[in-house]
């Protein structure tokens, strides 16, 4: 891989994990669910756009990046379904807390997503470094 090509990677893993601290103090600092959910999702996102970018695939939109996920890693067993399900559900409870009015974002919600969204980046962080050696 090209060295501008893993500079991308590891700019998508650095906003991965800088999401996932941001959703951690969220969640610690008692704000609303629908920010930390916001947080979680770009978690994963980013998480995702750093496998696509090693992959060299595109996308322009979020729909297209997480179908990108689907077909490319989750068809071919490279990642568990768990993880697509965990971001489709994370991108829809993101789409209604930003865009929705009265969205209520359970707590039980954001406990899931953030175990998930957690246990996402790590496997995509050692899927990653192991290409690398």
């Amino acid at each position: 891989m090209k060295e501008h090509e893993q500079t991308l990677v590891e700019y998508r893993l650095t906003e991965a994990r800088e999401s996932l601290a941001e959703a951690k103090v969220l969640l610690r600092e008692k704000m609303s669910n629908r920010s930390v959910m916001n947080r979680l999702y770009y978690t994963m996102f980013y998480a995702v756009l750093a496998v696509m970018q090693d992959k060299q695939i595109g996308a322009s939109k979020h729909s297209g990046v997480i179908a990108a996920f689907d077909r490319e890693f989750v068809k071919n067993m490279i990642f568990d379904k768990i993880f697509s399900k965990a971001l489709h559900r994370a991108f829809e409870l993101r789409q209604k807390g930003d865009y929705m009015e009265n969205t209520v974002i359970s707590d039980n919600d954001v406990e899931d997503l953030m175990l998930t969204a957690t246990d996402f980046l790590y496997t995509v962080e050692c899927f990653l470094s192991k290409k690398d050696t």
